[in-house]
């Protein structure tokens, strides 16, 4: 006999032991996005948001939330904390609310937004901004960090 020489990687393992590496690098994928749903639920409670059974599910660039949130705001800033966050381009909200309020529009902020312009648009009066704020709280910590493509909560004026 002698040395064979065999290709690493290719195809399934023998007799079903293993994984090819597409399936590796599926499950690795799977892994990664699974711990990033879970670092999402965390920052939702971090941030005291009230949702009973809060679950968030990845695939690809889209987030699913369900669970039972106490309030509309605290639901729209859960969809907010999942949505801003970095590889999350779509959010399926299926969470139910168990406090009916009026929905909140949304501001996709773009180069020369300030709160104050956006207070302006939506409510006909710039020094409304603090509504603004107030509306995204916790995810706001001050009124001029804001960026280009980060998606605001626009509440209605009582």
């Amino acid at each position: 006999m002698g040395l064979f020489s065999f290709i690493k990687n290719a195809g399934a393992k023998v007799f079903g032991i293993g994984k090819t590496d597409a399936e590796e690098a599926a499950a690795a994928e799977a892994a990664k996005l699974a711990t990033a749903a879970r670092r999402m639920e965390n920052t939702v409670r971090d941030l005291g948001l009230d949702v009973d059974g809060l679950n968030v599910y990845i695939v690809g660039d889209m987030a699913t939330i369900t669970g039972l949130a106490h309030d509309q705001a605290t639901k729209e800033k859960v969809v907010l904390v999942v949505g801003n966050s970095e590889g999350i381009a779509t959010v399926d909200d299926q969470m139910t609310v168990e406090n009916i309020e009026p929905e909140a529009q949304f501001h996709t902020v773009v180069s020369g937004d300030t709160l104050g312009k956006i207070a302006k648009n939506y409510y006909g009066n710039a020094m409304k901004y603090p509504v603004i704020f107030e509306a995204n709280k916790p995810m706001l910590e001050h009124p001029d960090k804001i960026y280009p493509g980060q998606v605001l909560r626009i509440p209605a004026l009582d």
